[in-house]
């Protein structure tokens, strides 16, 4: 498993993603592009970013959860990892859990809101020539009869062939995939991801994501688990966050990265 290092990331990157759209009018603005609607307001919803399904141990994160004025759910994030057949099941599993979390034992089933789970995909979908597919539940039988249970997909792509998406979306694709900025709100983006690349706090708070990361990935064993701890304090002094930050991240001690950071000769 490749991870970046924190110079590499763009908005192309959930970490960076979610960072921007902690600004309430941003993320206000691109929900009312993405589903050209008006929103009256927002909020965010505080999960503690993981949410527990309810039929196993599997979670998920949500980096952007929020709802607006009428209780409708949004749940939206980029997508790098070019898996289409696991990405659809995973909408599946977003709305499921999402509604487990958002319905309070004994609640009747009619307190549950719309929810929508927009996936930003930075990759050619589906056909390869929209840059928007929504998806509802219809019917088989009578064609343009909706279920009407308030789930909605939606599947963005800055990869396409077809002019099938309003101008101001169009501005917005184009920004994330590497294209400068062309109007208010994506400058606007542009200069929060200079802030947050700019943020030592930020770029701490990812190294120590990093960190877990790789942990994960080595299955948990205790010699990946050391491994992947010592190549995130070698990451970090590269990335010239002080031996104190370290410390705090890693859970060791100011003297112990300042040994591995001789070792390896950068301290």
């Amino acid at each position: 498993m490749q991870f970046k290092s924190f110079d590499e990331l763009s908005i192309q990157d959930n970490f960076i993603f979610e960072k921007v759209m902690r600004e309430k009018s941003i993320c206000k603005e691109l929900l009312e592009r993405v589903l050209e609607i008006s929103i009256r307001d927002i909020a965010y919803i505080e999960t503690e970013k993981t949410m527990e399904s309810g039929l196993d141990e599997k979670g998920i994160r949500l980096d952007v959860y929020v709802n607006d004025e009428k209780g409708t759910v949004y749940n939206i994030e980029m997508q790098t990892y070019k898996n289409m057949p696991e990405l659809i099941k995973r909408s599946r599993f977003y709305h499921s859990a999402i509604d487990h979390y958002s319905m309070e034992k004994g609640a009747d089933y009619m307190t549950l809101n719309d929810c929508f789970v927009i996936f930003i995909c930075t990759f050619p979908i589906f056909s390869g020539k929209r840059h928007k597919y929504t998806f509802t539940k219809k019917c088989t039988e009578e064609l343009g009869k909706e279920l009407g249970d308030g789930l909605t997909t939606i599947f963005l792509s800055t990869k396409a062939e077809m002019n099938d998406v309003p101008e101001l979306l169009q501005n917005f694709l184009d920004y994330v995939d590497g294209r400068p900025p062309v109007d208010g709100l994506i400058q606007q983006m542009d200069e929060i991801v200079h802030v947050v690349k700019q943020s030592k706090e930020w770029r701490g708070e990812y190294m120590k994501l990093e960190m877990d990361r790789k942990k994960y990935w080595r299955e948990g064993k205790l010699e990946g688990k050391e491994e992947g701890r010592l190549e995130a304090i070698i990451g970090m002094l590269r990335e010239k966050l002080s031996v104190e930050m370290i410390a705090r991240i890693t859970n060791m001690s100011v003297e112990q990265v300042v040994e591995i950071g001789k070792e390896h000769a950068l301290l």
